[in-house]
């Protein structure tokens, strides 16, 4: 069974995440991401869209030009407007991702987010820990006083959660590997969220697992580094994909 097939709550539902007042674009590219038209299909007609939605022409042609400049549809002559493949989506977009978040099942989400940061925070904790200078780990230091210190406040504890990864990121004095949290913040807190819930009866292991990152990179140590990190990237998956699980299971019931 594919993904597309499978039917499982959107981060929506999961995270309590109410879209803001929603615009034609937003509609738009939210039924895009969910799977409402399928890659390749062409978009119902200008008069057909005009009439569902009540807007004007300009109005539909300035909605089509965003989707199209984020990467979603693409316009050609005599043929309409179609949905370009998912592969070409601009996925870093603040919008585009805001509709996965919306719409795509959050276990996918989590998967997709994890892949990425398995490759990518591994490999920064290792360069951290030769190249972090002392306000590196001051703010390493701080985010994890956060953390313990809100132990008990999640959404306190997942912002110092974001801000520690953030600290590590930085710590390897490399401004593209830096700002590969500030692309996905949204997507990142979701996901931490997730991970802490299903972490709540063993958050104090979590915890100093964090810890033990913080103290390789603070001791020099890159391998170590690198291996705590992915340790604690591994068991962070099992407790998001424990919480989708569980609440997949509810909702079907």
């Amino acid at each position: 069974m594919t993904r597309s097939e499978r039917r499982r709550e959107p981060a929506t539902r999961l995270f309590g995440v109410v879209p803001a007042q929603s615009s034609l674009v937003d509609l738009l590219g939210r039924e895009i991401v969910s799977g409402a038209f399928e890659e390749g299909a062409v978009l119902p007609n200008e008069a057909a869209m005009r009439e569902r939605f009540g807007i004007s022409r300009t109005a539909l042609r300035e909605a089509y030009s965003k989707l199209t400049a984020k990467g979603l549809v693409t316009a050609r002559p005599k043929v309409g407007t179609s949905i370009r493949p998912r592969s070409q989506w601009n996925m870093l977009d603040h919008d585009v991702l805001a509709w996965h978040l919306q719409t795509v099942p959050a276990d996918d989400i989590a998967t997709d987010l994890y892949a990425m940061r398995r490759m990518i925070e591994p490999s920064a904790a290792q360069l951290a820990a030769t190249m972090r200078t002392d306000a590196d780990l001051l703010s390493i230091d701080n985010a994890l006083a956060a953390m313990n210190r809100y132990a008990t406040e999640d959404a306190a504890l997942v912002e110092a959660d974001f801000s520690f990864h953030v600290a590590i990121l930085t710590a390897t004095q490399n401004p593209f590997i830096t700002a590969f949290s500030s692309l996905i913040r949204a997507a990142m807190l979701s996901v931490f969220e997730m991970s802490w819930r299903g972490a709540e009866v063993i958050k104090d292991h979590r915890l100093m697992q964090h810890e033990l990152v913080a103290v390789a990179i603070r001791d020099c140590q890159p391998d170590l580094a690198r291996q705590r990190m992915e340790e604690l990237l591994d068991e962070s998956i099992e407790d998001a994909r424990s919480v989708s699980a569980a609440h997949s299971e509810r909702f079907d019931d």
